[in-house]
Formats: structure tokens, C-alpha cells, sequence
């Protein structure tokens, strides 16, 4: 990005009226300074711009005749070309591209991050040699972005970094304390890549994360059937009973006995819907009832997990994810609930899993 700014300090001068001299005397500088940045010989030293800007009236970014709306424009095209590139695997060029605009467009935070993150090798890469490598320029953007920018995503990507930079000197403990203050959708994702796929650490979070994705998949999935205007009660009851069957059939394969978190999940929407939409106590019975199954399948699968047993420890302050439940639905004050314990059948079912 061209600097324009002798050519604006000339015209903002003679606008005010003011020669080569008297803008210097008002600098406390030199009129060859003057002379010399109008002649666009020399910038001004970056000490001096919130003066001149004041003497103008204008901001600093008017004074350097910085165009917010065509730098923009012209990001986002180096953007989408960045993204281009590194799809193809033209990753030499796209290095070449990125680290020509961070040149020309030092103070935009996009162009900050995507530079920073292939300085780092990638946001999955943790090659702490190189991270340490880099560590100064890397600290230097992550403080700019956090101080500055307003986007929670690229400040997200900061903390990211900075973590892995944490990381890479060792201290791995301070790296995932910093993680945790992203959201939590987020900051598991995040811990995962902070660590190479070939240790314990990766395993153990890429395997936490997918308990997690499981579960918020199901429930996403069963919600986009739930709340379909377009579709009548019974067909909706007739998705989701076909969907929780397919995540049971696929936990009795070997490596994917975890769909029965999906199971579970998908049963737990549609017992609430059916019992919201006021359908018949059998019905209700017979979906709960699956429910409860699919729940005592994880508990199974729990305790030969760590993972997973971790997972319901924190998930529900217990080791015994169907004691939990079974008491919920036995004791919530929660009219839905309330009213369900009126009928014999539903009491039944929830004492004889109560055992």
C-alpha cells in the first residue's frame, strides 16, 4: 500500500495556510524535514504523526491517506488468494503472497493472522523448534491483535498462538489454563492442537473431542427434524426413532461403540418433544425406556474409558450418568416431569431403572 502522506502533509498545509517553515517551527524541526517528506524523499518519524494530525484536525489514518474502505477491499482479495493457493498446495507462493502484504499492509489484523499462523507452520502445526524460532515476531502480533482488534475470532486465533507458544517452551500447563478462557465450544478443539498427533496428550484430547462432537451432533441433528414446521408429530417421531437406530447399530461395530452417545442424545430429544407435544403416557414410556438403555450402554463403555468416564464427571458432577437421570425425571420440579410421575407405568419405569 502506497503511503501518501507528503502529498497530504502539503495539501493539509496549504489549506492552513501555513508554509514549509512555520509547520516546522510548530514541529520543533527543521524546514529541510518538511521540504524533504512533501518531496516524498523521507517519512516523517512515527513520533511525529499525532502532532501533524492535530495541527490538521484530522486523524492519523487521514493523514496517511489511508483508504479503510479500498485497503479493505484489497485484503480481502489477497485473502481469497492466500486461500487459494494453500487449497492447491502451492504453499511456497502462497508464503511469498502473505508475507508480501504483511509488508504492504502492516496494521491489518487479518493479514497479522494468516502471517502469523504460517510463520507457526499451520494452526494444527506444533513444531515448538520452529515456534520458538519465531517467537518474539510471533508475541509481537498476538499483543497487537489483543490490544487492538475487536473480532473475537482473530483475537481467539492470538490466544491460540500465544498458547502454543507457552507450549513450545514447556509449559504446558500455562498453555491449556490460557485455552481455557475460550469459549467451550471452542477451547477443546484448540487443546487438541496444541499437542503432536503422535503423543498421549493428542489421543486423549482428540478422543474427548469426539465424545463431545457426538453428542452436540445428534442433538443438532434431532433438533433440525424437531422443530420442522412442515413435518406432522408422528413423522418426526418416526425420524428420529429410525436415526437413534442407526447410531445403535453402528455402536455394535467395533471402534464406533461411542454412537451410543448419539443414541442416547437423539432418544432425549424426542422424549422431551413427545411429552411437550402431550403424547400418549405409552408412548412417552416406551421412548424414555430406550433412553435409559442407550445410557446404561455408555456406562458400560465408561468403565473400561477413561475418557469417556472423565467426560461424565465433568458433564454431570458424578461417575453415574443413568443414576443422574433417572433421578432428574424422579425428582425435577419441572411441570413436564411432574406431570408424567402422575402416571403409574412412567413411575414404574423410572424405579425399576433405579435399581
Amino acid at each position: 500500500m502506497e503511503l501518501n502522506i507528503g502529498t497530504n502533509i502539503k495539501r493539509m498545509r496549504l489549506a492552513k495556510g501555513l508554509t514549509q517553515e512555520q509547520l516546522a517551527e510548530l514541529l520543533t524541526i527543521s524546514a529541510a524535514a518538511v521540504s524533504k517528506w512533501e518531496a516524498k524523499n523521507t517519512y516523517p518519524d512515527i513520533t511525529l504523526l499525532f502532532p501533524l494530525a492535530e495541527i490538521f484536525g484530522v486523524t492519523v489514518d487521514e493523514l496517511l491517506g489511508y483508504d479503510e474502505a479500498r485497503t479493505k477491499k484489497d485484503v480481502d482479495k489477497i485473502i481469497d488468494e492466500y486461500q487459494r493457493l494453500y487449497v492447491e498446495g502451492n504453499f511456497t507462493e502462497a508464503e511469498r503472497l502473505i508475507e508480501k502484504a504483511r509488508k504492504e499492509f502492516p496494521h491489518d489484523y487479518r493479514i497479522m493472522n494468516k502471517y502469523m499462523w504460517d510463520k507457526a507452520g499451520g494452526n494444527a502445526g506444533n513444531n515448538a523448534e520452529l515456534l520458538q524460532k519465531h517467537k518474539d515476531e510471533l508475541t509481537q502480533i498476538c499483543d497487537l491483535i489483543l490490544e487492538g482488534c475487536t473480532q473475537d475470532g482473530l483475537r481467539a486465533e492470538a490466544i491460540n498462538m500465544k498458547a502454543k507458544l507457552l507450549h513450545a517452551a514447556g509449559d504446558t500447563e500455562s498453555a491449556l489454563e490460557l485455552l481455557s478462557t475460550l469459549p467451550s465450544w471452542h477451547a477443546p478443539m484448540v487443546k487438541e492442537q496444541l499437542f503432536e498427533k503422535n503423543t498421549a496428550e493428542y489421543r486423549y484430547w482428540n478422543k474427548k473431542n469426539c465424545y463431545g462432537l457426538m453428542d452436540v451432533f445428534a442433538i443438532k441433528l434431532a433438533r433440525i427434524i424437531r422443530f420442522d414446521p412442515s413435518l406432522p408429530l408422528e413423522e418426526k417421531k418416526e425420524r428420529l426413532i429410525s436415526i437413534a437406530q442407526a447410531f445403535a447399530e453402528m455402536s455394535q461395530r467395533k471402534d464406533l461403540e461411542f454412537f451410543c452417545i448419539g443414541e442416547q442424545s437423539i432418544y432425549a430429544i424426542l422424549a422431551g418433544m413427545l411429552t411437550a407435544d402431550n403424547a400418549t403416557i405409552d408412548t412417552v414410556v416406551q421412548i424414555r425406556e430406550r433412553q435409559l438403555g442407550a445410557t446404561s450402554k455408555i456406562m458400560a463403555l465408561a468403565s473400561t474409558d477413561a475418557v469417556l468416564k472423565e467426560q461424565i464427571q465433568t458433564t454431570y458432577k458424578t461417575d453415574d450418568m443413568l443414576t443422574w437421570q433417572v433421578d432428574r425425571l424422579l425428582h425435577s420440579p419441572h411441570p413436564q416431569f411432574s406431570r408424567l410421575r402422575e402416571h403409574p407405568q412412567y413411575l414404574e419405569l423410572l424405579r425399576r431403572w433405579s435399581k
